[in-house]
């Protein structure tokens, strides 16, 4: 299933009501920090969560998962098709989905841009990620260990452990990111 996805509907779906992340956590039995992280592909609800909140927004639970299964073989997404995704509300980091098409798969593939000055809290989700430098130099905090990276470097980490990527650096940056969410 294509958690990328999902999560980006449920978020749309609850903007086109006009609800905040408040109301909809409410109505659904779940608290807004939870919400956030589901609108925010950083946790997988459960399917009685996602029953409760696909009814406090007012679609059914198979409308909301509707095509999420579809699987073409193969998806080219062009340049100028990059679909851009909010993933952290609290950054200016710009997320671009290279895979958005593809409704059933088990990595996420995003270049990241990364503004000079950029700088934000760690943070957790399930899964693991790969990432590595096209552009500028970027700093990637892991739990205690700290890391500068430049064009050309790479990451692969378990990120159930706290980390961010920062720039503090006087140009911008540019990152390919994977995700892969939960365990195998």
């Amino acid at each position: 299933m294509n958690l990328v996805e999902l999560a980006q509907r449920l978020r749309q779906l609850r903007l086109d009501r006009g609800m905040t992340l408040d109301e909809v956590a409410q109505k659904s039995g779940q608290t807004k920090s939870w919400l956030s992280r589901v609108e925010n592909f950083r946790i997988t609800p459960s399917l009685p969560a996602l029953a409760d909140l696909a009814s406090s927004l007012g679609v059914s639970t198979s409308s909301l998962l509707e095509g999420l299964d579809d699987r073409p073989q193969i998806v080219c997404v062009r340049h100028d098709e990059r679909k851009k995704i909010q993933r952290d509300p609290d950054s200016s980091i710009e997320y671009y989905s290279l895979a958005s098409e593809r409704t059933h798969r088990t990595m996420d593939p995003f270049l990241l841009k990364s503004p000079r000055g950029e700088e934000r809290e760690p943070r957790t989700h399930e899964g693991e990620e790969f990432l590595t430098v096209l552009k500028g130099r970027v700093r990637f905090f892991y739990g205690e260990q700290e890391f500068t990276l430049s064009k050309g470097d790479s990451l692969y980490f378990d990120s159930e452990v706290e980390h961010c990527l920062a720039n503090p650096f006087a140009n911008d940056a540019e990152v390919i990111c994977l995700f892969r969410l939960g365990r195998q």
